[in-house]
């Protein structure tokens, strides 16, 4: 067997292996050290774990990611998620799919100071769903506004998903936190004004809810400061050059700290529960990294990326459609794995061949371009049928609602979606502009 074929037959190895619902650590592990040994025997690859965890984790901007979940966790016991979600609801709660509306304004603001989607599906779920519930919400439209919006936190700057893509291929953080506030913008508009239509089309699925004083709206406001604050001072100072990403993280996780302990709503235990929260996905997110580092390892000696590269640079493809044909891949890949493990298999092998096509960006610009657009393609995997781990989470937290109903209410977000992309793909200075500006 060739380097090729024994390289595609890992791949396939593993998605057998995720299918069966193998941890995504596990299997990366499997197939790449034993490939590895395959190729190389097993004297290197023993040599070869002597140096790879210290490698794979060495690198200082990794200590974002645990400082992002630490500042997540603060936020949710703060009731910084209550906040944002009343407060939205009190503007927009008295019109028609309002409440649906105010849940996807919450669900980017958290996004804000979350970086997760997982995380902020889970949260805003918790505080929103028994509202939509009590405006006699359809179970389609309360529980796909939930797992779409919940896909805001992996865009909306901060993002971990971006960090890691930044670690990959060399990107500068800021700068992609910078590209990805435009299309953050839109992904929230574009689902607002989706759930606009479908209550136009199905009054009864979106109702009124309560029209609130205009002095209930200000203090609405004024209550969620602490998230304006922390935005302004993390994302501000990241964007001004006055933090790096680590230490604007570290700065946001202790300003959130201090705001919960101040809000009297975070004990000792409490801190400690945060810590563990932390601790946990953090170190699920390290151990898929190392898996990748293995996996990336085996393909890199089966030479399959290289070669494929070169039969798409050889096949007479447009950019384009190589572009379109790697965005179909990843929303396939979305349906049977997260974001995180996505983004760690993938890129490795798919950006070697995209940075090789012309799309009339420079190398750098064509970088920030792909990653904005590969990460908003991963979040549509989240909540695309048959799967779609969104979907899934969301709906177990509604267990009188159908799946089926939860995969229709997806629908008008993911055709929201679509456009998009579109736009973003064939427009890149939605993308690049506001980094061309402030760089």
């Amino acid at each position: 067997m060739t380097g090729p074929e024994l390289g595609a037959a890992g791949f396939l190895v593993l998605l057998v292996l995720l299918a069966l619902r193998i941890p995504i650590a596990v299997g990366l592990m499997v197939v790449g050290l034993t490939g590895y040994s395959i190729i190389n025997g097993v004297g290197p690859l023993l040599n070869y774990l002597k140096t790879a965890p210290f490698w794979t984790y060495h690198v200082y901007d990794l200590s974002v990611v645990p400082l992002f979940m630490l500042m997540s966790q603060f936020a949710t016991k703060a009731g910084l998620n209550a906040a944002l979600f009343r407060a939205a609801n009190l503007w927009l709660g008295h019109r028609r799919g309002g409440v649906a509306m105010a849940t996807v304004g919450a669900c980017a603001g958290f996004g804000a100071i979350c970086g997760s989607s997982i995380a902020t599906a889970v949260t805003m779920a918790r505080v929103a769903l028994p509202e939509l519930r009590r405006y006699r919400y359809s179970g389609a439209l309360a529980t796909g506004t939930l797992a779409a919006g919940g896909t805001l936190g992996i865009l909306i700057p901060p993002s971990i998903v971006l960090v890691l893509y930044a670690i990959i291929t060399e990107a500068n953080i800021v700068t992609l936190f910078q590209a990805a506030m435009v299309p953050g913008i839109l992904a929230a508009l574009g689902y607002v004004l989706a759930i606009g239509i479908y209550v136009r089309l199905r009054p009864d699925a979106g109702p009124v809810g309560d029209r609130a004083s205009r002095r209930e709206q200000w203090r609405g406001l004024l209550d969620v400061w602490p998230v304006l604050l922390i935005f302004v001072l993390v994302i501000g100072g990241i964007y001004v050059g006055i933090f790096t990403p680590t230490e604007g993280a570290a700065v946001g996780a202790f300003g959130t700290g201090l705001i919960a302990f101040a809000k009297a709503r975070m004990g000792l235990n409490d801190f400690l529960d945060c810590l563990v929260g932390t601790a946990i996905p953090t170190a699920a997110i390290f151990m898929v990294l190392l898996g990748s580092e293995f996996f990336n390892a085996f393909l890199g000696f089966t030479r399959m990326p290289l070669i494929l590269a070169e039969l798409i640079g050889e096949s007479g493809l447009s950019p384009m459609a190589v572009l379109a044909v790697v965005l179909i891949f990843f929303i396939a890949l979305g349906c049977i794995m997260d974001s995180f493990a996505m983004i760690l298999l993938t890129v490795p092998v798919l950006w070697p061949i995209i940075a090789g096509l012309d799309f009339g960006l420079d190398g750098e610009e064509t970088k920030i371009w792909f990653g904005i657009i590969a990460l908003i393609v991963v979040e549509v995997g989240l909540i695309t049928p048959p799967v779609g781990l969104n979907v899934f989470i969301i709906n177990s937290f509604a267990k009188d609602v159908p799946m089926t109903e939860t995969y229709k209410g997806v629908v008008p977000f993911l055709l929201s979606d679509a456009v998009r992309v579109a736009l973003l793909v064939l427009f890149p200075a939605l993308t690049l502009t506001f980094p061309r500006l402030i760089g």
